[in-house]
């Protein structure tokens, strides 16, 4: 037997990031919870950074995609601990933005899970592969791209810009 919960997040699962339309908040890591109790399915969700102005987006589309699946009550809450992090975007993930000629995040190898994630400075650690020729020769454009999460790279291979999502 299939409970309200299982349907509610089944649903939930579904909705995607408005920034990376590829993939869904589950890919992404921002979806916690899915939770229904006497009626009310409530949704947990993680900003990527504090300040992400996608999160409004975000709230919106789960509540719309779950009124649209029958669920008249939905509550949608924001948590703030443990912080996101770039390691919790799955593997799916990881392949649909490397599908979409976006450059995947490095894994933050040795990052605390229960305090404060230390920022650093320095590029990334593993070298940011091309999405398109996967070469590991390419370099910074921008610090910044069509978001604060992302920068905006050239392959110096195939002479290819990309954007690649930073290690957070």
């Amino acid at each position: 037997m299939v409970t309200a919960g299982a349907t509610a997040r089944a649903v939930a699962e579904t909705v995607t990031d408005p920034e990376l339309p590829m993939l869904t908040l589950a890919d992404l890591g921002v979806l916690r919870e899915v939770t229904e109790a006497g009626g009310t399915v409530t949704v947990s969700i993680t900003p990527t950074y504090t300040g992400c102005p996608a999160m409004d987006a975000m709230r919106d589309d789960l509540v719309r995609a779950l009124r649209g699946a029958g669920f008249p009550d939905v509550e949608v809450r924001t948590v703030l601990h443990p912080a996101w992090s770039t390691d919790w975007i799955s593997a799916a993930g990881r392949r649909k933005l490397a599908d979409a000629g976006i450059a995947p995040p490095g894994r933050l190898r040795g990052a605390p899970r229960g305090g404060p994630i230390p920022l650093t400075l320095r590029p990334p650690a593993d070298p940011v592969r091309c999405p398109h020729c996967g070469s590991a020769r390419t370099g910074l454009i921008s610090s910044f791209s069509a978001t604060a999460c992302r920068s905006l790279r050239r392959c110096e291979a195939c002479q290819e810009p990309f954007e690649h999502v930073k290690e957070i």
